[in-house]
């Protein structure tokens, strides 16, 4: 049962009743995970701000401050508010669950529980809140922690995979013109394009990354990459014709001017993916892989329009759109 992934985690709880806490620091420790104890909900405030817990096991039901209130103390609190809390109570009917939730509670577990279902809300509400604390504030996509870890583990399984790194081309340019939040939408956009290309052609293995900017990962199965790379690309021709002014569209450029006050001619927007597929390299890190994807990206940026650009021993779906190198 021990799980050594546990051990950075510290779980306080705060519970009056000792024998309470006596079996869930049994049960924790036995997980893998750090855990202390409070007896009152004063303690446990004092305790809290003092180790910075990854979770905190709350009973309602406690002296001098009850467990509602220490919920609510935390979510006022800057160093506590993010700490997910998952309360304990043998009082079980929809009034007091509505009450532990809207006093800022991730979850509500009743009394009695199995220790596999206490483990089980502790493991969701810790992955939970790790998703959030890494996920983009625009896109809510995961960032650059969730993507390198998932690439790590793909490669240590030797899972085939594909990598696509997707970046807007001319996006400062776009930002300089139409301003941030156009730029903002842009974004949000192309996270849109994304997301829909794994539901309607993806599988459900497959990842989905905000680097951060314009920049995002994709990573699917080797033999649907190509495809979702391509509708990826029509789908971001098709619709950003709608986002620019129709005088842009019909120009084919943007009119800049830079720090020197010279007027410069930026093409419209287009999006470049570069393709890396471990089918066909020998990959033992994920540095090699990015690696890879950032040489293909340089010369994918120097082909006019939108395009998929892959290694040259790779096959090619539509020759007009994708582009070999190697």
């Amino acid at each position: 049962m021990y799980a050594p992934e546990n051990s950075s985690y510290k779980i306080l709880i705060a519970d009056d009743e000792p024998h309470i806490r006596q079996i869930l620091r049994f049960t924790l420790e036995r997980a893998g995970y750090q855990v202390f104890t409070a007896s009152d909900g004063e303690e446990a405030l004092a305790r809290a701000a003092d180790i910075k817990p990854s979770l905190v096991l709350l009973d309602v039901m406690m002296p001098k401050v009850d467990g509602y209130e220490v919920c609510r103390r935390m979510r006022q609190d800057f160093a506590l508010n993010q700490v997910p809390v998952i309360m304990l109570s043998a009082r079980g009917d929809q009034r007091d669950r509505v009450a532990g939730l809207e006093h800022g509670a991730n979850d509500y577990l009743v009394k009695p529980y199995s220790n596999e279902e206490l483990l089980l809300r502790v493991k969701n509400v810790l992955e939970w809140n790790i998703r959030q604390k890494e996920a983009n504030p625009l896109t809510a996509l995961p960032g650059n922690t969730a993507i390198e870890r998932e690439m790590i583990a793909r490669i240590a399984r030797q899972t085939p995979y594909a990598f696509l790194y997707i970046d807007i081309d001319n996006f400062k340019g776009f930002n300089d013109y139409y301003g941030y939040p156009k730029g903002d939408e842009i974004i949000v956009y192309l996270a849109d394009i994304i997301r829909r290309t794994v539901e309607r052609l993806g599988g459900k293995d497959d990842f989905v990354g905000h680097i951060g900017g314009d920049d995002f990962v994709m990573v699917v199965s080797p033999g649907r990459a190509e495809i979702m790379a391509q509708y990826v690309v029509d789908e971001f021709d098709k619709g950003t014709i709608n986002l620019l002014n129709p005088e842009d569209v019909k120009r084919g450029y943007l009119e800049v001017r830079d720090r020197q006050g010279e007027l410069k001619r930026i093409p419209v927007m287009a999006v470049t993916i570069a393709l890396v597929k471990s089918t066909d390299n020998q990959i033992e890190h994920f540095a090699e892989v990015t690696d890879i994807a950032s040489s293909l990206k340089e010369y994918g940026k120097r082909i006019d329009g939108s395009v998929v650009v892959k290694e040259r021993r790779q096959d090619t779906v539509n020759p007009a759109r994708n582009h070999e190198i190697g």
